[in-house]
């Protein structure tokens, strides 16, 4: 495995470790609604549409903070770019 593959890995599996711990943070955190409403009742679907799209806000907002977190980690601790492994592209 290159160097680059390994760096690759270590960031998806901090990023992963990082996202598990802000959902673990939340408490009890709502799941999609996959049960559509039926359309005669007027403002039901577009409250289930709300619903769903304020979910998926919020984990799109955990997900954001994971990967923000992760840029101040890398920017704290920076890899050494000069290693002959990386200079070779490998």
């Amino acid at each position: 495995m290159s160097a680059q593959n390994n760096a690759s890995q270590n960031r998806r599996q901090r990023l992963h470790d990082l996202l598990l711990a802000l959902i673990a943070q939340q408490g009890e955190l709502a799941l999609m609604d996959e049960d559509v409403p039926e359309p005669g009742v007027s403002a039901e679907p577009a409250r289930w549409l709300d619903r769903n799209r304020r979910t998926l806000q919020r984990y799109q907002a955990l997900v954001r903070t994971a990967v923000t977190l992760d840029a101040l980690l890398d920017a704290e601790h920076p890899v050494d770019d000069s290693s002959p492994s990386s200079a070779l592209g490998g």
